[in-house]
């Protein structure tokens, strides 16, 4: 099963949810959620160090047996010359276990070799997926195959509104 993973921020606090499920499925099989109380602030060209506590805290509540991937909004790789981005800090933060999916919604300069863009249903906007521990053409046609019509597939916007909502 694919876990995706997203951090929805509120001041110094925070909202860390992971979602399980398989890639042509409409909906969550299983939501995790953790409150983060206080974040590191950002740090321009180092997101990772503010982000990476927020999953580590979701992952704690995750099963790693039922886990074949780790989708992430955002980046593997912040360069060409595959300076890991927020996807590859996560990938090294859990020993490899499992292979790093990233899933970005806008495009980032100087990494055009390390990701694909891909689009979905009629959209002009393409989304760009990078990924470490797996061949990157495996989850670009997954995630080109997800559920939904639009360009951001049916359980990554539920993802988003289950991280943006109150407690």
């Amino acid at each position: 099963m694919i876990l995706a993973v997203d951090v929805y921020y509120e001041g110094v606090a925070a909202k860390a949810v992971a979602i399980l499920f398989n890639w042509k499925d409409d909906k969550p099989a299983q939501v995790y959620t953790a409150y983060i109380d206080k974040v590191a602030p950002y740090e321009p060209g180092h997101f990772y160090k503010r982000e990476l506590p927020c999953i580590q805290a979701v992952l704690e509540e995750v099963d790693f047996e039922q886990v074949d991937a780790i989708l992430i909004d955002g980046y593997v790789y912040a360069s060409n010359t595959k300076a890991y981005g927020l996807g590859g800090h996560l990938y090294e933060d859990i020993a490899r276990r499992a292979p790093v999916i990233g899933v970005a919604k806008t495009p980032f300069a100087n990494n055009e070799e390390t990701c694909m863009e891909i689009t979905r249903g009629d959209s002009k906007k393409p989304l760009y997926v990078s990924a470490i521990g797996i061949d990157l053409a495996e989850p670009a046609v997954e995630v080109a195959g997800m559920h939904g019509e639009f360009r951001i597939p049916t359980v990554l916007k539920e993802l988003d509104r289950l991280t943006r909502a109150e407690a």
